[in-house]
């Protein structure tokens, strides 16, 4: 089972990346985000079920831990030891420099705002995005629609 969810880590920690840094503005938040990302996953592989695909059931984990800890007022500290060490973020595992830009206009997005486009950009369906965020396949594509115009205004 260890192997298995290395491979599946490995296979879309690009997606936890974006999520840590669209929703934590500094390097070291970011990686204790990662951390309990990956914490997170790990304590929920064995009930994964596989009635969707891995990397969406990765990303709506990944996005709820990411608001769960967004509005936590005190933060516990969690004992990661379990984590393959792989798996703990160095300054290696950033983006690259001119995605900074990127990053910075959609952080000024909302957290709805922020998964949607995210999900979009990583070539997610409407019906997955609508499926993980909790919203219909046609309110998807009107929320899209109305991203895209608040992100060529700014």
């Amino acid at each position: 089972m260890r192997e298995k969810f290395i491979k599946s880590i490995d296979e879309h920690q690009k997606i936890i990346f974006k999520v840590c840094k669209l929703y934590r503005n500094n390097l070291e938040d970011q990686e204790d985000l990662f951390q309990e990302i990956v914490y997170q996953l790990w304590k929920s592989y064995p009930k994964f079920k596989g009635k969707s695909r891995i990397g969406t059931w990765m990303y709506r984990i990944a996005f709820n831990t990411a608001i769960v800890r967004f509005r936590k007022k005190k933060i516990s500290v969690t004992n990661y030891d379990n984590i393959p060490e792989k798996f703990h973020p160095t300054s290696e595992n950033t983006y690259l420099e001119n995605e900074e830009g990127i990053f910075k206009l959609l952080q000024k997005l909302n957290s709805i705002e922020k998964s949607i486009i995210t999900l979009h950009l990583e070539e997610y369906t409407y019906k997955e995005i609508a499926s993980i965020i909790g919203i219909s396949e046609s309110n998807v594509g009107v929320k899209l629609n109305r991203i895209k115009n608040k992100l060529k205004n700014k």
